[in-house]
């Protein structure tokens, strides 16, 4: 791979570096852990260097003049000449091309967060299923700890449904207000730093387009070609056709079957953990779908969910089931896009199976970021109320008890 030339990112010399996802003294099991209360800056969750600059990975397409893009120090994505938002109507009025170069950023954007995910953030790439290395498969990410340290709480991330995959909240977010907003990298940030681990599912990633794939990997080279060719290449890219070449990946075919697989294969392996859920829009389906599926295991690990604007349907998929209708309302919370302020009360005639609070915005795609903050203020408190139920069901000993043990 070609190294970018040395004047990209030239302006950008922020290097912080990144908080320990394990540290050496993690806290007793059960225990929560104070989230700070100020919101986190680009710099406390986003090293902007060279090797990590977005600039690289369009120099590395052949998309070169249609996308002069890259993030600036607030984590927002600017035109590198006029330092502008990004502007759609590129192609003057050309709808299907100016579509065309829309899906070629989101994929851009894609590879970046994967990687992230990864340099960033420390989390493992997991290809599933392990075994089938000879076909298309997704994956997920997950911290190196998540399944063996017992010593911390594990939280799950799970996504809308659209055309972005792990990582993103939303790629218009992403877009058009910057990666603290669209992407899910300040909540595993703030997650690491108090000490849970975290898996980050892909629901998304159902198929593949082998047509698409093979655009994709004639865009992404190295630039050792002509420019007249290149511009051939992206002509024909641009005006490619829907292609109906696809392949569905195992195990993977659907949200809820990717959720189902991982939860069987993964998260209901690690003993001892509690576990979290953050689900955005079609996720609170996808999440109620799993609780459905796997009732007693679901109820018996997950302490906290938190819904963000969820497109669930509590009479449709849970039925009159008593026991899931009691444990949700004690264990569920969803901030649903308001004109209210955050965390003010904001329930429905049609929605109050659980309590329900305004998100701080009435835009779906920014709620997860405006209501981070108190997200993790709610599972602090809910990890607080299942330690103390667990110590209160302790047998306590006394001298009495004792010798009715010795004298039998």
């Amino acid at each position: 791979m070609l190294s970018p030339p040395p004047t990209l990112s030239h302006r950008m010399k922020i290097a912080v570096a990144r908080p320990s996802p394990c540290p050496s003294s993690p806290p007793p099991a059960g225990i929560a852990v104070a989230v700070t209360s100020r919101p986190l800056r680009l710099g406390k969750w986003l090293p902007v260097t060279q090797e990590l600059s977005f600039r690289k990975f369009i120099e590395q397409s052949d998309l070169l003049e249609e996308l002069k893009y890259d993030f600036n120090e607030k984590a927002e994505l600017r035109h590198t000449e006029t330092h502008r938002p990004f502007v759609f109507n590129y192609y003057k009025n050309v709808l299907e091309r100016n579509s065309k170069r829309y899906q070629a950023l989101g994929h851009l954007l894609e590879q970046y967060i994967y990687e992230l995910l990864e340099k960033v953030c420390k989390l493992q790439k997991v290809y599933i299923p392990p075994e089938a290395d000879k076909e298309p498969r997704s994956f997920f990410f997950m911290s190196e700890r998540a399944l063996t340290n017992h010593h911390s709480a594990l939280l799950v991330l799970l996504q809308d449904r659209g055309v972005f995959r792990a990582g993103q909240w939303s790629q218009q977010a992403v877009i058009h207000h910057g990666l603290q907003h669209g992407s899910q990298i300040p909540c595993i940030q703030m997650a690491l730093q108090a000490h849970y681990d975290v898996i980050v599912l892909n629901p998304n990633d159902n198929f593949v387009d082998l047509q698409t794939e093979k655009e994709w990997k004639g865009l992404l080279t190295q630039n050792v070609e002509s420019s007249s060719r290149k511009m051939v290449q992206t002509e024909n890219f641009l005006s490619l056709q829907q292609s109906l070449q696809c392949i569905p990946k195992r195990c993977s075919n659907t949200p809820e079957e990717h959720m189902a697989y991982i939860w069987d294969y993964f998260i209901s392996k690690a003993e001892g953990k509690d576990v979290a859920f953050i689900v955005h829009g079609y996720g609170g389906l996808v999440f109620m779908d799993l609780l459905v599926r796997r009732k007693w295991e679901v109820m018996s690990k997950v302490y906290a969910v938190a819904l963000i604007d969820s497109e669930h349907h509590v009479g449709h998929q849970l039925g009159s089931d008593i026991q899931l209708l009691a444990w949700i309302k004690h264990h569920c919370r969803e901030w649903v896009t308001s004109p209210k302020p955050l965390d003010k009360p904001a329930a429905t005639v049609l929605k109050k199976e659980f309590p329900m609070v305004s998100a701080g915005t009435e835009k779906h795609n920014l709620a997860p970021s405006s209501s981070l903050q108190s997200i993790f203020k709610y599972f602090r408190k809910a990890l607080k109320a299942k330690a103390a139920i667990n110590f209160s069901r302790v047998p306590i000993v006394t001298r009495s008890s004792t010798k009715r043990k010795q004298s039998a």
